[in-house]
């Protein structure tokens, strides 16, 4: 038997997602959203920096070619710390399966540092980290489109 205040926190939820749970989810869609411009501004900076670089009148300039190496690298680092976020956020909240998860972000990163310590490279495990934003991506849309598609199942019922 519910009693009157567990039937107006039962109304306030969404299919059993507490209303600070829903709007810690949305903060993570923002933030993976900033990830994902990220990475959209470090392969424009590839391409028009390499490009620029490139021209046979630019070749001798070191700033040019910094800014053609380093920046992308920046950029998607920058993207580490929210994807990490953003994978907490799924797994407190199972929005994704935790073996999906853990691989996403487990290959990465194994990719990464082991780039670093025997390759002494850094692209593919930054490269790897590009899939993750955008696995997320889904991940995130897929749950607010079945919160929309519960509510207007909700709603026909209701009717």
């Amino acid at each position: 038997m519910t009693t009157v205040s567990d039937q107006s926190l039962q109304n306030k939820s969404q299919h059993g997602f507490a209303p600070l749970a829903i709007a810690r989810i949305k903060g993570a869609q923002r933030a993976n959203q900033i990830a994902i411009y990220l990475i959209y501004a470090a392969l424009f900076a590839f391409v028009v920096f390499g490009t620029i670089a490139s021209i046979k009148a630019f070749h001798d300039n070191q700033l040019l070619y910094q800014l053609f190496y380093n920046l992308p690298y920046a950029l998607v680092a920058l993207t580490i710390p929210i994807t990490v976020y953003d994978a907490l956020v799924i797994y407190r909240y199972r929005l994704n399966q935790p073996s999906m998860i853990a691989l996403s972000i487990g290959v990465s990163t194994i990719i990464l540092i082991g780039g670093l310590l025997f390759a002494d490279t850094v692209w593919l495990g930054l490269a790897s980290w590009l899939g993750v934003a955008f696995l997320f991506k889904v991940t995130f849309k897929r749950f607010f489109n079945y919160l929309e598609v519960q509510e207007d199942s909700d709603s026909v019922e209701e009717t």
